[in-house]
């Protein structure tokens, strides 16, 4: 029995947005075409003791990656949308550990609501993060299922293909479907010992499974590359753009501590203290990527080239509903809602369109 701050909460993730409460504000230019349409904010999260609080609020984030739209919490009961894999009531547990500002944790949270897919939510504590102190794996998301065993699942991409897979395909186990994504150590540049997982992008279906879902080969193909895009490059263009300023990083910080886990101490030494701290981070996240002076160009450029790579004839990279790569970009664009930078990218790309699609699809799964 896990302690009580460790229970699962319900998940509200398909609760509709609003602007803050006690807020009276207009909604951005890109929105006034759609009245009635608003949202809330989102941003990152951090952690521990002094210097390590501060870390921790980078942590929170990816590893400074990115951060997370915020979802209010509530156990999703409803049915799989129309043409996407569904479940019988009761036949999948699932409870996902994570950071409401993390945007791997919404890549994940955007799958599971489109499919339909009912789960609970635990909230981790950045700092301490005692709510995962049973796993050997000190990231997030982490994803708790129960097909008739308990299992652990780790790494966004990794859930995301192993959960599809098993929707798809009941010849497996998803004991044994998991094992198909093996952990394997590797040294990133700076010489620090990471976990990575091999086929993380594939599905793994036999061959009939495989046409039925990928008509041809070309679009199993464009899936996995730009699933692949949205986590090794896309994310990385988050935490540059909204702490590019002190204010924009004060503006962040000040949504991750009233929607993360802190205590008041440290919600108040996060806000301040990480807002600055994470302001020169970015710094030299924007050096490490090779960004332009402005980052904003290079957010502008890369959703444009997203968009074009759904092209014009297409409501979605997957056709007439999303595919895998649709729900990877759509979970790392939306950590950005309600700041700055998010609403400089509706105005300034051609990104509106497709994203309204994405949240209008969602959101009918999440009735």
């Amino acid at each position: 029995e896990r302690p009580l701050s460790a229970r699962p909460q319900p998940n509200m993730a398909g609760a509709g947005r609003a602007w803050r409460a006690g807020t009276l504000l207009l909604p951005p230019a890109w929105r006034l075409r759609a009245p009635g349409r608003a949202f809330g904010a989102a941003a990152g999260q951090g952690g521990g003791g002094g210097g390590r609080l501060v870390l921790g609020a980078a942590f929170a984030l990816g590893g400074g990656a990115g951060l997370c739209l915020a979802a209010r919490q509530r156990l999703r009961e409803h049915s799989a949308a129309e043409g996407t894999p569904g479940l019988p009531a009761g036949s999948l547990q699932l409870t996902l550990y994570q950071y409401k500002t993390c945007p791997f944790c919404s890549k994940v949270r955007a799958f599971l609501d489109y499919h339909g897919l009912p789960y609970e939510i635990v909230e981790v504590n950045p700092i301490m993060r005692k709510e995962i102190k049973f796993s050997s794996y000190r990231k997030v998301p982490i994803l708790l299922a129960n097909a008739g065993s308990p299992l652990q699942l780790n790494d966004s991409s990794v859930i995301i293909s192993a959960i599809k897979t098993y929707l798809i395909s009941r010849r497996n186990s998803l004991e044994e479907i998991v094992s198909y994504y093996p952990p394997v150590k590797t040294i990133t540049e700076q010489g620090k010992e990471v976990l990575e997982y091999e086929n993380k992008y594939w599905l793994m279906l036999d061959e009939k499974e495989t046409k039925r879902v990928y008509p041809v080969k070309e679009v199993r193909v464009e899936e996995m590359k730009w699933r692949k895009w949205a986590d090794d490059w896309l994310v990385h263009l988050i935490s540059p753009n909204v702490y590019r300023t002190p204010k924009e990083a004060l503006a962040s910080f000040d949504y991750i501590v009233r929607e993360g886990k802190f205590g008041t101490l440290e919600g108040l030494f996060a806000k301040y203290v990480g807002a600055a701290a994470m302001f020169f981070v970015s710094k030299r996240l924007k050096k490490r990527h090779q960004l332009r002076d402005d980052v904003r160009e290079d957010l502008y450029e890369a959703v444009n080239e997203w968009v074009k790579a759904v092209g014009k004839n297409r409501l979605f990279m997957g056709g007439n509903q999303p595919n895998l790569a649709d729900l990877a970009v759509y979970g790392v664009l939306r950590v950005m809602e309600g700041l700055e930078a998010f609403d400089d990218m509706m105005v300034h790309t051609n990104i509106q369109p497709w994203y309204q699609r994405m949240e209008g699809v969602i959101q009918k799964t999440g009735v």
